[in-house]
């Protein structure tokens, strides 16, 4: 571990031990440990199987059928993940009472899969790991929606209203789920700590969070590998892997 590296972690600590409520944010970052690619990266798989907008979606059997095959074969690509340091790192906090919920970006279940229950982890995105039905909300797990594909090449129909079968994520030009985001406003402004893991802060609402939370009064610490858009506003900026810094709290 470099002098560097350790001093920010020791900081970290300290602002940690000093907070009444740390709220936490995660990005891509977090996962990519665990082996789930990012979306900027170059070389991406996501650039080659890219989400479906939303309308689109909606408005076609042959988009949703493309939409379902781009699905699994990125479900495919990390389908063993498990938590990385960074998804244990913040769920030692939680536990610790430190911080009440995570706020994440991501769709990938791995915060629940390091411990964590459904309401400790606020998605803001949505969640890969199930469907939903876009008419009457009804909840299809993907196995079956797989078996269901793969057997007839058409897109499923919810089992209980016939309706769109979609994956349970926030496609682009889908409207941001309302409870997630209420939520997320909520601690953000009782927060005197945010810790944002993980993220390029450049995927807007989601990342107008932490900059409302230090504008609300919080301290602001930013670990991300790369610079950030709000770095120059951040009381600590650490640019190193995020496992290496949040294995430090790893209880």
């Amino acid at each position: 571990m470099t002098e560097n590296l350790a001093a920010s972690i020791a900081t970290l600590q300290e602002m940690i031990q000093e907070a009444r409520i740390v709220a936490g944010f995660t990005g891509a970052g977090i996962s990519t440990e665990s082996g789930v690619p990012d979306f900027r990266s170059p070389g991406s798989p996501w650039m080659s199987n890219k989400p479906i907008p939303f309308e689109h979606f909606v408005q076609s059997v042959e988009a949703r059928r493309e939409a379902w095959r781009r699905k699994f074969v990125m479900d495919d690509l990390y389908r063993d993940a498990k938590p990385s340091r960074g998804h244990l790192g913040i769920a030692s906090l939680i536990a610790s009472g430190r911080m009440p919920s995570v706020i994440t970006q991501n769709i990938d279940g791995l915060h629940q899969a390091s411990g964590l229950s459904e309401e400790q982890v606020i998605e803001l995105h949505g969640n890969g790991t199930y469907a939903k039905c876009l008419s009457c909300g009804r909840r299809h797990e993907l196995d079956w929606v797989r078996r269901h594909f793969e057997a007839s090449g058409d897109p499923p129909e919810c089992i209980h209203c016939g309706g769109i079968l979609k994956s349970a994520t926030i496609s682009f030009g889908q409207a941001m789920p309302e409870e997630p985001m209420r939520r997320a406003q909520k601690l953000m402004a009782v927060c005197d700590l945010c810790l944002v893991v993980g993220s390029s802060l450049v995927v807007y609402p989601a990342a107008a969070f932490p900059a409302f939370a230090k504008e609300n009064g919080a301290r602001l610490v930013i670990v991300n590998r790369e610079p950030t858009p709000l770095d120059e506003m951040a009381d600590l900026v650490v640019h190193e892997e995020i496992g290496s810094v949040l294995s430090a709290f790893v209880s």
